[in-house]
C-alpha cells in the first residue's frame, strides 16, 4: 500500500462543484443519468470536483464488488499530472489505502478491491487497448482532445449494471463531436451537463482570475475564459495582425540567451532559420533575426549551400548573444546531420537537435498568450516573420478542426522555425508568467 508525503489540502467547494460531486446520489434529479460532462473555462475547479465525485461514486456504488474502471487522459503524463497525483493525495486525506502501479501496460490504482486502469488517448490506435474490457465506469480528463474512436470505444466498454461515465473538457470547435453528439444531444442520450466558469472555483483569487483573463484573446478567450464552444475564423494571430507596430521593436532589450529554430523547405516552400531571445526570467520572448530562402522557381539550395547559410547565421548570432542550441524539423534527419557536421567542421559549439514538434495548436495558443500579455516582440529587420504573423489564417474548409492553413498561399515556414525555437521552454515561460 502506498502513501503520499502530503495529503490534499481541501478548499471550500462551490455550489457547481458540489453538484458535480453529488449528481449520482439517490434523490438527485440527475441520478438516473449515465454520463456527466463538465465543460467550461480553465481553472474553474471542474477537474478536482470530478476526481472527488468519481471516486466517491465508485467506492459507494461498487464497494466490495471488485470492478474495473477506466482512467483516461490525452497522454499518460497528462493523466498522471491532472488526475492521478491529486487523486492519491485525496486518498491520503480521506484515509484510503491504495496500491499504485505507475508504469507498464498494467498501470493502475487498486482501492478496496476495485481496479482503476490508466489509459492514454493520443491517437486512433489507443482504442485498441480498451477492446475486450468490461468496465463499471470511466473518468476521461480533457476528453475533447481524444480521438472520437477512443471515446466511442470507452462508452461501449462501460457495460456493467450501474456504470457511469465522467467526462471533463475545455471547449473546442462547436462542430466537435463532444459538443455536437453528446452535449447538444444530452437530453435524448441521458447526459447531465454542467458548465463551469472560473468563478465556480472558490480557491482561485481574483488576482489569478485576472491573470487568466489577460492571458488569452480572440477565440481562445471565448473558449478558455468564457467557456464557449467557439469557432476559429480568419486570422490566427488577430491581435498582432491588427497592430503589428505594437509588437515590433528597433532596439534589442537585454537578452539572457537565445535559441535557433530551423525549418527545411521543399521545392514549393522555403528554408527558414529564426533566432529567438529570452529576457531574464523569461519576461519576454524576442524574435531577433531571421533567414528565409524560397525554393520556388528553381531556386532550391543544394546541401552545401544550406549548410553554409546555417553556419553563417549561427556565427552572426553568436557574435551578439549566448546561443547554444538549434532545434530543427525532425522530419529531415539527413539535412540535420548535414548541419551538425557543418558546425562541427567550422568549430562552432552548438547543439543541433530535433525540435519537439508538438501539436501546432499548442504553439499557436502559446504565442497568442504571449501577445495578449505584451510579452512578445519582433525586431523590425525580421520582415518575413512579421508578414507571416499578419497573414496566418485558419483553414475555412475544415470546420471540425482548428487547422492553420498550409497550402502554400502563406508563409508557414517562418512560423514553424519560430515555434521550434521556443517549444522546449514554452511551458516554463507560461508558468513564470502566471507567477
Amino acid at each position: 500500500m502506498r502513501k503520499n508525503n502530503k495529503s490534499f489540502s481541501f478548499k471550500p467547494f462551490s455550489e457547481k462543484q458540489r453538484r458535480l460531486m453529488n449528481w449520482w446520489r439517490e434523490g438527485s434529479p440527475h441520478a438516473d443519468c449515465n454520463m456527466v460532462i463538465a465543460d467550461g473555462a480553465v481553472r474553474s475547479g471542474k477537474t478536482i470536483a470530478m476526481i472527488c465525485g468519481f471516486f466517491l461514486w465508485s467506492f459507494d456504488t461498487f464497494k466490495g464488488k471488485h470492478e474495473t474502471f477506466i482512467l483516461a487522459g490525452k497522454t499518460i503524463g497528462a493523466l498522471k499530472k491532472n488526475v492521478i497525483a491529486p487523486a492519491l493525495s485525496i486518498f491520503d486525506a480521506w484515509g484510503r489505502k491504495y496500491h499504485y502501479v505507475s508504469s507498464g501496460d498494467e498501470a493502475r490504482i487498486e482501492v478496496g478491491g476495485n481496479v482503476y486502469y490508466l489509459y492514454d488517448a493520443h491517437n486512433e490506435r489507443s482504442r485498441e487497448r480498451l477492446q475486450g474490457l468490461t468496465a463499471a465506469g470511466a473518468l476521461a480528463d480533457e476528453v475533447a482532445l481524444f480521438p472520437r474512436s477512443f471515446v466511442e470505444q470507452m462508452i461501449a466498454r462501460c457495460s456493467v449494471d450501474g456504470a457511469k461515465l465522467w467526462l471533463n473538457c475545455n471547449p473546442e470547435s462547436p462542430a466537435h463531436f463532444v459538443k455536437a453528439e453528446l452535449i447538444d444531444k444530452a437530453e435524448q442520450k441521458n447526459i447531465y451537463v454542467l458548465h463551469f466558469r472560473m468563478e465556480d472555483n472558490l480557491a482561485l483569487s481574483e488576482k489569478v482570475r485576472q491573470f487568466f483573463r489577460n492571458a488569452f484573446t480572440g477565440v481562445f478567450y471565448r473558449r478558455f475564459i468564457l467557456g464557449e464552444w467557439a469557432l476559429t475564423d480568419g486570422l490566427v494571430y488577430q491581435d498582432f495582425a491588427d497592430d503589428p507596430a505594437s509588437y515590433t521593436i528597433t532596439e534589442i532589450p537585454r537578452i539572457q540567451y537565445a535559441t535557433i529554430g530551423v525549418d527545411f523547405g521543399g521545392t514549393g516552400s522555403a528554408h527558414s532559420f529564426t533566432l529567438t531571445g529570452f529576457t531574464p526570467g523569461y519576461e519576454s520572448v524576442v524574435i531577433l533575426a531571421e533567414y528565409y530562402h524560397s525554393n520556388k522557381d528553381g531556386r532550391a539550395l543544394n546541401p552545401d549551400q544550406l549548410q553554409n547559410a546555417f553556419v553563417e547565421f549561427v556565427r552572426e548570432a553568436r557574435k551578439k548573444f549566448n546561443v547554444y542550441e538549434a532545434f530543427c524539423d525532425s522530419a529531415e534527419q539527413t539535412l540535420i546531420r548535414g548541419l551538425q557536421g557543418a558546425v562541427s567542421r567550422a568549430g562552432i559549439a552548438i547543439d543541433v537537435r530535433n525540435a519537439r514538434k508538438g501539436p501546432i495548436n499548442d504553439r499557436i495558443m502559446f504565442y497568442n498568450s504571449l501577445i495578449a500579455q505584451g510579452r512578445f516582440f519582433i525586431h523590425s529587420s525580421c520582415k518575413n516573420t512579421i508578414k507571416a504573423m499578419c497573414e496566418a489564417v485558419y483553414n475555412s474548409k475544415n470546420k471540425t478542426e482548428d487547422e492553420r492553413l498550409d497550402d502554400g498561399s502563406t508563409n508557414i515556414d517562418s512560423l514553424d522555425s519560430m515555434e521550434y525555437s521556443t517549444e522546449s521552454v514554452q511551458a516554463e515561460i507560461i508558468y513564470l508568467g502566471m507567477r
